[in-house]
């Protein structure tokens, strides 16, 4: 009976969420405003009222503090990579809050405590400058390495600031390649020529506010006057400079990309650019040996989609592509679905999932096609490419789970993995249970998730539980470690943590992302449902005590799951989110995304659009629960309006949220481990109030 009054209840709620969409003007496009008097007091009024319902409790401060120090802590990896006989670090601690790039020897780096050099200090250049800079990375030519392109965000944008650096001297170069801020990207072709896309002013930037056209800057050229090598369209939605300087050749050009999941290769071939003819839907990896490597997305001939494939240059070049100038390095067997490519001097690594689980498969060209090899040891782990060298034979992996942090592996020959660093589990693995379980989903299509938790946990219906999910672009979800602070905030205080791996997603190939594009959407926001009521009906939880969390596209598939199915959840942590889907493609880098969710302008697409739109489908009268929205002021991908006007529409509606705004941090919603340490300790006291409370 139980049952069955749950369900009439659901069908109940499910009728009341039919789209109704007002034809009149938004009123709360103010809040679109991102610096504008009236957003910002808006904002500062929010944030103000959320700390002081969590951040003045000496609970919060000391999980606050506790979440910085194990982040903070001196015996955890740093990450660095291989480059010219060094290990190259970016390292961030409480003395280095924005950070330090750094170096040191291979040999050193083997050691316990490896000796660093200093390279270049981001707190004391932001100091120097008045400008809070945050590190992006840089790019240093090889095989010399003498310099390099440092790229420098102003508070966590994606627009990013490229300023060449001798790394002999360790200080910019004065007169060299520098740029001003915008969207761009910049790749070497030698000493004295760089390519770059950039905002070069009035015509030059597309629709998605991405640059439109690439230009060929010669050393001591201004960038205004410079040549432009390649011009894209409006209407497309990028065009990126490709270079690959390797051992056993170079090769540059253009690749543009004619919507998101679409790339047309163009390739210099010492005179001009070529149109390579090759399918639309690729993935380009790279060259090795005189041969292009690529993965489909779709079909080619007689080649099935997800192969990794090689095909002859100089057959690309000429444009006489046939079935003899492409060979099969790996075709899925609908187990093992490629998750990453790496191309090394004498060997490609390619991660693979198989069940959500991590695989690696090394590849040796012979004569007669390519031998592999699975790397072995390891199971039930997520397995990546930690790092390749094109110029030596050295290869780096990472190994973790849910319960182990990362280990790093390293071989000179591709074969014998050894471990060379591995940080102290904060966690008693023996402690806590990791299941992978299986649902059917709405039309019948099986969906994976998996469920952590203590393993004497009781399952009494009353267990508060967080459902995480993402479901898009092709992005997988396989198993990462938890850490201490989840697990002693949460598992230990007898909470469970589920992450579901809904389609949308790339845990099974192209096809378990094409599946939910577009006017299948729904199928991401059914299947993660789907598997909140198989949490309730197994007893683990109950809608009182689960609540589901998401960023970004994530973000998107919370908004739409708690608009459906506010009956299914008692907390909400909506991330930098996409929630106004009527005008997404009107807000900075949108447009770029009409391949993924469709085209709101267009009548048909916007009717399968409007029946899952969060912000269109909040409707008066609802009972909706307490949701815990989080943007950031200097997020120049997703806007911060669809957080604010949703949390605004929401409260004039008579909902009660949580709302909190950084004011930088870009689309990572926070710029170094404080902001981070401080935006979760939130999240748990949120979640802690209305989960466990």
């Amino acid at each position: 009976m139980k049952a069955l009054q749950y369900y009439l209840s659901c069908l109940f709620i499910g009728l009341l969420s039919q789209s109704v969409i007002s034809d009149e003007p938004d009123p709360y496009l103010w809040l679109e405003e991102v610096e504008g008097k009236r957003s910002l007091a808006w904002v500062e009024e929010q944030n103000q009222e959320t700390f002081s319902r969590y951040t003045q409790s000496n609970a919060f401060n000391e999980q606050y503090q506790k979440i910085k120090t194990e982040l903070n802590d001196e015996e955890r990896i740093p990450s660095a990579y291989y480059q010219n006989g060094e290990m190259y670090n970016f390292w961030r601690d409480a003395e280095n809050v924005r950070g330090v790039w750094r170096k040191t020897s291979f040999e050193s780096y083997l050691e316990d405590q490896p000796v660093w050099e200093n390279i270049l200090d981001i707190d004391q250049l932001a100091e120097s400058e008045g400008i809070n800079w945050l590190f992006r990375g840089a790019d240093c030519l090889a095989p010399e390495y003498k310099r390099c392109l440092i790229r420098l965000s102003d508070g966590g944008t994606d627009a990013v600031t490229i300023r060449e650096f001798d790394l002999n001297e360790k200080k910019f170069v004065k007169d060299g390649f520098n740029t001003y801020p915008s969207k761009q990207n910049a790749s070497w072709v030698n000493e004295n020529q760089i390519l770059i896309g950039a905002d070069f002013g009035e015509g030059s930037m597309n629709e998605s506010g991405y640059p439109m056209q690439v230009k060929l800057w010669n050393r001591g050229e201004a960038l205004d006057g410079s040549k432009i090598f390649f011009s894209g369209s409006y209407e497309k939605i990028f065009s990126f400079p490709f270079v690959s300087i390797r051992p056993d050749g170079k090769y540059y050009g253009i690749i543009e990309g004619p919507t998101f999941f679409t790339k047309v290769l163009h390739l210099f071939d010492g005179e001009k650019l070529i149109k390579i003819d090759l399918p639309l839907m690729i993935d380009i990896h790279g060259f090795f040996k005189d041969s292009l490597i690529l993965t489909i997305q779709e079909d080619w001939g007689v080649f099935k989609s997800g192969s990794l494939l090689e095909v002859n240059v100089n057959s690309a070049l000429t444009n006489s592509i046939d079935e003899k100038d492409v060979t099969v390095i790996f075709e899925p067997d609908g187990k093992r679905f490629i998750s990453g490519v790496s191309i090394g001097k004498n060997q490609l690594m390619v991660s693979m999932l198989e069940n959500v689980n991590g695989k690696i498969t090394r590849y040796m060209k012979n004569d007669d096609g390519w031998d592999s090899m699975d790397i072995e040891g390891f199971q039930n782990s997520t397995m990546n490419i930690y790092g390749q060298d094109a110029w030596s034979d050295n290869a780096f992996i990472s190994v973790s789970n849910f319960l182990e942090p990362s280990s790093i592996f390293h071989a000179s020959d591709g074969a014998d993995y050894k471990k060379i660093k591995s940080r102290k589990n904060s966690i008693d693995p023996e402690k806590y249970r990791v299941e992978q379980n299986f649902v059917s989903s709405a039309d019948g299509t099986s969906i994976p998730y998996f469920l952590i938790s203590r393993k004497d946990l009781e399952l009494d219906g009353d267990n508060p539980t967080i459902l995480y999910g993402y479901g898009g672009f092709q992005i997988s979800k396989p198993p990462a470690y938890l850490g201490g602070s989840i697990a002693e905030y949460w598992l230990d205080a007898g909470g469970v943590y589920v992450v579901s791996n809904i389609r949308g997603g790339g845990e099974f190939g192209p096809e378990w992302h094409q599946s939910a594009l577009k006017e299948n959407r729904q199928r991401a926001y059914d299947d993660f449902i789907t598997i909140a009521i198989d949490l309730i009906e197994k007893g683990v939880t109950s809608p009182e005590h689960l609540g589901i969390e998401g960023r970004s596209n994530g973000g998107l598939l919370v908004g739409a799951t708690f608009t459906q199915r506010p009956d299914l959840f008692n907390a909400v942590i909506c991330g930098v989110p996409l929630l106004d889907m009527y005008r997404y493609d009107k807000l900075l880098a949108g447009a770029s995304w009409v391949d993924e969710y469709g085209d709101p302008d267009n009548p048909e697409e916007w009717e399968f659009i409007s029946k899952y739109s969060p912000y269109q489908n909040l409707k008066e009268g609802t009972e909706y629960p307490e949701v815990f929205f989080y943007t950031s002021t200097k997020d120049d991908r997703v806007h911060p309006g669809h957080a604010r006007k949703m949390a605004k529409k929401m409260t004039d509606l008579g909902s009660t949220v949580v709302y909190y705004e950084n004011t930088e941090g870009g689309h990572a919603g926070t710029s170094n481990i404080d902001q981070f340490s401080f935006l979760l300790a939130l999240q748990l006291a949120y979640l802690k109030d209305k989960l466990m409370n």
